[in-house]
């Protein structure tokens, strides 16, 4: 791997990201493979909005709508992006929404406030998920200190991160299932996720798959009783009843300082006690100091990168997420309550 201080000319993918190579003019290979496919972004947005307006007519013209309390689960994790893009249901599309927030042992004070106004503000039923705290803490500090997931993994997020949304979307798609909810929301900023998987049916085939790459570090770390929170056998005999997986912001307009003021007004506040790159975790500082030390590079670096290249956010605005020095008090704190405080 390169140094970590090199970046790439054009993103921010630092020379630590895996497999990364430059040119001589110091692009990196990742904006050169689509360099030729900016002029088509628009267009393929358009198809993506396309395909979720179709999406809507089967869903509210369904004959049995009437008999399903919800149209849509949001996976709510009171950050900015989730708040906009609950709004955008609720608001925009007319959607009956009900809210699902995991609660991880680590939602900043700030964070519940923002969920409890925002939620209310809109006028949304509301789930609060809050497991055993002996089991997550098992989970989190294994996920420190331990590689479980593909290699490909460390790309995108930190093992952490990895651990504690493979619960919620578990947790999200469980609860869709058994609610007859036909559509799950995602609040993923465009560099989170890929256009194409914005709109896309749960397989159960795919899910089975899934579930059980977490489900068998998950046991082995914490017991069964991790299992109560994924999907049993029964699930798999209804395919029909798997809902969709949708993330709007992979093809609606995104701006931070718009959805910053858009949020303001349902009484969402910028928190004052989370990192610089979380607006409601106080154990992200950890999984990003965990990462930064393992792999040489910040697990924000794939998304920011992505944002820049797509052309949501400037080159200047993404070095600017990276330049706040780390937050040692929140990095410690999430190191005693996990019993981690003799690692360095």
């Amino acid at each position: 791997m390169g140094s970590t201080e090199k970046r790439c000319s054009v993103c921010i993918l630092p020379g630590a990201f895996p497999n990364i190579s430059f040119d001589e003019q110091g692009r990196c290979n990742h904006c050169r493979n689509t360099a030729d496919k900016k002029a088509d972004v628009a267009k393929e947005k358009a198809v993506y909005r396309g395909k979720f307006t179709g999406l809507l007519e089967t869903v509210l013209n369904h004959p049995g709508r009437g008999d399903r309390p919800y149209d849509i689960l949001m996976a709510y994790s009171g950050g900015k992006d989730s708040t906009y893009t609950l709004s955008l249901l609720k608001r925009e599309f007319g959607l009956r929404v009900l809210a699902l927030s995991f609660d991880n042992g680590f939602v900043s004070q700030a964070a519940m406030g923002n969920i409890r106004r925002v939620t209310g503000s809109l006028g949304v039923d509301h789930i609060l998920f809050s497991p055993r705290w002996d089991l997550l803490k098992k989970i989190f500090s294994a996920s420190a200190r331990r590689e479980f997931y593909p290699r490909k993994a460390i790309e995108r997020a930190s093992n952490i991160c990895t651990s504690c949304m493979g619960i919620v979307k578990a947790v999200c798609l469980k609860t869709a299932i058994e609610m007859d909810i036909p559509m799950i929301g995602f609040g993923w900023s465009p560099g989170q996720a890929p256009l194409q998987s914005s709109i896309m049916k749960n397989n159960p085939a795919l899910v089975k798959a899934a579930q059980r790459a977490f489900l068998g570090p998950f046991t082995e770390i914490a017991g069964g009783d991790v299992k109560a929170w994924f999907l049993s056998e029964r699930h798999y005999d209804e395919p029909e009843r798997f809902p969709y997986n949708i993330h709007p912001m992979a093809w609606e307009y995104y701006n931070e300082e718009t959805i910053f003021r858009e949020i303001a007004n349902l009484g969402w506040t910028f928190p004052a006690d989370t990192d610089s790159n979380s607006t409601n975790c106080l154990l992200n500082a950890l999984g990003n100091h965990v990462h930064v030390k393992k792999y040489g590079f910040n697990p924000y670096a794939w998304e920011i990168a992505n944002m820049v290249r797509d052309g949501v956010m400037t080159r200047e605005e993404g070095l600017r997420k990276f330049s706040e020095p780390e937050n040692r008090e929140q990095v410690e704190t999430a190191k005693r309550r996990l019993g981690l405080e003799e690692e360095s």
